[in-house]
């Protein structure tokens, strides 16, 4: 039988908010998107405490390219960004890795002035990596001291705290993968497109299953190691559960997070003199309409009375007789 994964019918609505929301705070820049991985020997720490590793993990990255930005070597400013939490790759495989899209320059320690990237570069992925590296890697120790990382079950190896840094010890004579690129496209749009597809769902969607049969999950995936080729892969339904099970978060806990001059908590201020110093408008759908008209205010949430309302669609609205004649069909009125 063909399978297809349960999903919220608000779903759609939700990514096309998130996307619209997203677009609206873009910036006329070069943008980039940066990658951050760990390496797999870290993957059962992760299993073990993703609440605390992957909050980790989202620190490490964001005071790494803050940090290198901040350096009089390279922008010597504020940088800003958006982070989003993936744990899977292509095979349902645990993969914990950040996917980061940055506007390719930074705000000058007195605010005065945009100091851009170079045309095509962002930061050097080899300081970026270095410097990961040793901030997560510090943080885990951090943690494990402060007793947030108890190990017990399949970790109980790495009770002993002498134990515990022989396991990490390794992993600093070692590269880890860091990318820094502008998209693929040139446009930003494109990797907020890509993750937007994610920022409501988990792992895999209904278009890569293909039928549940004889106990057994078929779902396609593409072969990186061959040419990144689509190839089926069958497991049994069990094994499916298992993988899908290691990449649901917390309860509560948020996957896409901001910093530096899109942190939530001024990023509209921010952006604002950002635009002045590149003397560039907001978007059109900030502040009016296609024709130049002023767009109405935003609408609230008529239950919390906080959150922003955003249109993702506007439908007809049927009149009394239309109405009529969907639930009764054609009706003989006397006019008389």
């Amino acid at each position: 039988m063909s399978a297809t994964w349960p999903t919220s019918p608000s779903t759609s609505a939700k990514r096309a908010a998130w996307f619209e929301k997203q677009q609206q705070d873009l910036l006329p820049v070069e943008y980039f998107h940066v990658v951050f991985t760990v390496p797999d020997t870290l993957n059962g720490l992760a299993l073990a405490h993703p609440a605390e590793f992957y909050n980790l993990l989202f620190r490490a990255a964001r005071e790494t390219l803050a940090e290198a930005a901040q350096s009089s070597r390279y922008l010597g400013g504020q940088i800003g960004g958006l982070l989003v939490l993936h744990t899977w790759g292509q095979n349902l495989s645990l993969h914990p890795h950040l996917h980061v899209i940055v506007p390719g320059g930074a705000i000058s320690p007195d605010g005065q002035a945009w100091r851009s990237c170079p045309r095509g570069f962002f930061l050097p992925v080899r300081v970026l990596s270095r410097l990961f590296r040793g901030k997560l890697l510090a943080g885990l120790l951090e943690a494990y001291d402060a007793g947030r990382l108890p190990m017990s079950g399949g970790p109980a190896a790495l009770a002993d705290p002498q134990q515990f840094r022989r396991f990490l010890s390794p992993l600093y004579r070692t590269d880890w993968v860091v990318y820094a690129k502008p998209p693929v496209s040139g446009q930003p749009e494109t990797i907020l497109g890509y993750l937007a597809r994610y920022t409501y769902r988990v792992a895999i969607s209904n278009q890569r299953l293909v039928s549940i049969e004889h106990g057994a999950v078929t779902f396609q995936y593409k072969d990186y190691a061959r040419g990144n080729h689509w190839q089926p892969m069958t497991l049994s339904a069990e094994e499916f559960l298992r993988r899908v099970s290691m990449h649901l978060l917390p309860r509560g806990f948020v996957r896409v997070r901001t910093f530096g001059f899109l942190a939530n908590c001024h990023r509209q201020e921010k952006l604002a003199l950002i635009r002045r110093l590149l003397q560039a408008l907001p978007p059109a759908s900030d502040s009016e309409d296609a024709d130049g008209t002023p767009a109405p205010p935003a609408a609230c949430c008529p239950h919390c009375g906080q959150a922003t309302l955003y249109t993702v669609r506007r439908t007809h609205r049927p009149t009394v007789p239309e109405l009529i004649a969907r639930t009764y069909g054609p009706q003989p009125f006397d006019t008389s």
